[in-house]
């Protein structure tokens, strides 16, 4: 294969800098990969980590590679200095500054899922196995059988989340203590044909609750005891995860989901009772609603809704040219997002309106990352994109559209 190499965007300011106190004088980059790129980028430090069949570390500052690995990688997670990952039958742990790799074991089935949180790294693997092991040295911790086994993807693999693991296990969702695979409580969820045909969706929030999406239902669960703080019920199922908002009602805070028809739902966290419903339209994403400065931003077809938080009331709706991919992103006042049409859009939030796009050789892949004024994002085209958040590829005081 040939070598990758870095292309900059073309744009009208001056050539790279390396001095990151100078962002005016930064310059959008691109680097072409030899091979398809997947997911979405990881931004980690001064490195932005991407899968592309080897783990790439770019420098987030001028695009330069610093190191690739000779692995594949279906699933990765950076994480406490070290990046997590598989090629599938195996699982390792590299250096997350050098690439050097710290450990590597042969897992006794395909990884599917692979997730990082605490020092310990949670793996779900074909047919039904569920294993925690040692983020520093890969030393199995614990493992489980017979879980997960309607739905073997990514998305609806177990969460791990401030060492406790939630997982769908003989019609219960169970919560695990992450170190030792032991049972802290578990409730009966149901079967896939209870919960709808479609799998759990579980978010831990930082009220203290974790909040699950379980076909027509969603529930709230006390993250310590396991009792049921309210239970809500739709007419239609949830495909994609809760999104949780901090802070009372009034201010916009409470847990909002979209169904599979587009309607989005606004639930009080205390109480469980609608606050609003509002229809979109038919949402295939597994992704959940985004909820950021009082405003709901859901992709729902082609198609970026933009809902008050407090009262539902639509403030705008953006049509892109294919559907929405992945789940958008917002920072500084602008939201950003993919579409199969093959363009990376940038909104102003609060109005809608187009502030700058990006057209590359092919679909946006997962989601666009926004870290320090910098947009990233990774498109069919084997290219990953790093553009001033604010001015797409005009730089210093020249904005371009």
């Amino acid at each position: 294969t040939p070598a990758a190499s870095t292309a900059p965007v073309p744009s009208p300011g001056p050539g790279p800098d390396h001095s990151p106190a100078a962002p005016d004088r930064w310059r959008p980059w691109r680097f072409r990969m030899s091979n398809d790129v997947w997911g979405t980028p990881v931004v980690s430090g001064d490195l932005l980590y991407v899968t592309s069949f080897e783990i790439h570390a770019l420098d987030v500052g001028n695009g330069r590679r610093q190191f690739k690995t000779r692995d594949v990688a279906w699933a990765m997670a950076v994480e406490g200095g070290r990046i997590h990952a598989s090629d599938g039958p195996s699982l390792y742990a590299l250096d997350a500054a050098t690439g050097a790799e710290q450990w590597r074991i042969r897992t006794d089935a395909w990884v599917y899922a692979l997730k990082a949180d605490r020092g310990t790294v949670l793996t779900a693997t074909r047919g039904g196995g569920v294993q925690g092991w040692e983020a520093s040295s890969g030393d199995k911790l614990w493992e489980i059988t017979g879980a997960q086994t309607d739905f073997e993807t990514a998305e609806a693999a177990p969460v791990i989340h401030d060492g406790t693991v939630y997982v769908w296990q003989d019609a219960r969702l169970r919560a695990l203590d992450a170190r030792t695979g032991l049972e802290r409580w578990s409730y009966p969820i149901g079967d896939a044909a209870s919960c709808g045909g479609v799998p759990v969706r579980v978010t831990p929030a930082p009220d203290g609750y974790v909040y699950i999406a379980a076909g027509t239902r969603v529930l709230a669960v006390d993250i310590v005891s396991g009792l049921v703080r309210w239970h809500f019920e739709a007419p239609a199922v949830f495909l994609s995860p809760p999104a949780f908002a901090p802070g009372p009602a009034v201010t916009g805070g409470g847990v909002y989901l979209a169904d599979y028809l587009g309607t989005v739902y606004a639930l009080d966290a205390t109480t469980g009772k609608d606050r609003w419903r509002i229809a979109t339209e038919a949402r295939a994403s597994l992704e959940p609603v985004l909820v950021a400065v009082g405003n709901v931003h859901v992709g729902s077809g082609s198609a970026l809704y933009t809902l008050d938080a407090v009262t539902g009331t639509p403030k705008w709706r953006f049509a892109a040219g294919g559907d929405v991919v992945g789940s958008p992103v917002v920072a500084d006042g602008r939201v950003h997002f993919g579409s199969a049409d093959h363009v990376l859009y940038t909104l102003d939030a609060a109005g809608g309106q187009l502030r700058w796009k990006l057209a590359t050789g092919g679909e946006i892949t997962g989601s666009p990352v926004a870290e320090a004024g910098v947009v990233y994002a990774c498109s069919k085209d084997r290219c990953v994109y790093a553009l001033d958040a604010l001015k797409g590829t005009g730089t210093g005081n020249r904005a371009r559209t």
